[in-house]
């Protein structure tokens, strides 16, 4: 079964982007996209990403996380944090068995936060789950290629294990689920049923349900159509009553 895709978000060290390449050469991972890079400078990384440099070579950016997950059909992000919005986090091996048991649908996703700040809540929310390795020492976070060791290690350790049966139906990429999101915020916003003020917490939870389910691309395409239609008759005027 085809390894995660590894997205590393605004990744700033080119010495980590080096470890990065290096730890998915040595377990076999091929594909690395770098989401709003807080650089562009990445000279240097070949001196700790030896071996690595096919992943650089292949290696994508993408301006934004919405479009490196665009083509994936579920993925993990990783952090430090236990007191987590909206989440409860995983343990690396929960959070593997689910990578591994989406994939079946079709591409999933690691996300990677960077080195400042991590990953915020904002960008956890484009993800369906989280991870939190435990750090119990005195040093609570670890250094982002630390992390992906962790996590790259175990992945590759499960992927290699008797494959998964392919799912029935393909899954739907994450673009289709946030175009539903698009139209379902603009019908529910003429409704009256999101709060203007932050309408994205509860479209998140709709839809991280779908795909959490194994929405297919089929099924996601039939909610994208009733979501438009229900756009339509949310915003079309009332009719006046008969005289």
């Amino acid at each position: 079964m085809r390894l995660p895709l590894i997205v590393s978000h605004q990744l700033r060290s080119p010495d980590n982007l080096g470890s990065l390449a290096r730890l998915m050469a040595n377990f076999g991972y091929e594909e690395l996209v770098l989401s709003d890079p807080a650089t562009h400078d990445f000279r240097g990384a070949e001196k700790l990403g030896v071996g690595g440099q096919p992943v650089l070579e292949k290696m994508a950016v993408a301006p934004t996380l919405d479009e490196a997950l665009s083509g994936a059909v579920y993925a993990v992000g990783t952090t430090s944090r236990e007191a987590l919005k909206r989440f409860t986090p995983l343990t690396p091996e929960a959070g593997v068995e689910k990578l591994f048991a989406h994939a079946a649908r079709g591409k999933v996703a690691l996300v990677l936060g960077g080195e400042k700040r991590g990953l915020s809540d904002d960008e956890l929310s484009r993800c369906h789950d989280v991870v939190v390795i435990p750090t119990p020492g005195p040093q609570p976070s670890m250094n982002v290629s630390h992390a992906a060791a962790v996590m790259l290690y175990l992945c590759a350790r499960r992927f290699s294990t008797e494959p998964s049966q392919p799912a029935e139906e393909e899954g739907a990429p994450l673009r289709l689920v946030q175009a539903l999101e698009a139209r379902l915020e603009s019908a529910l916003m003429a409704a009256e049923f999101l709060n203007p003020q932050a309408p994205g917490h509860v479209l998140k939870e709709l839809t991280r349900a779908l795909v959490r389910g194994g929405v297919s691309k089929r099924e996601l395409e039939l909610w994208l159509a009733a979501a438009v239609h229900l756009e339509r008759a949310a915003k079309k005027p009332p009719r006046s009553g008969a005289s």
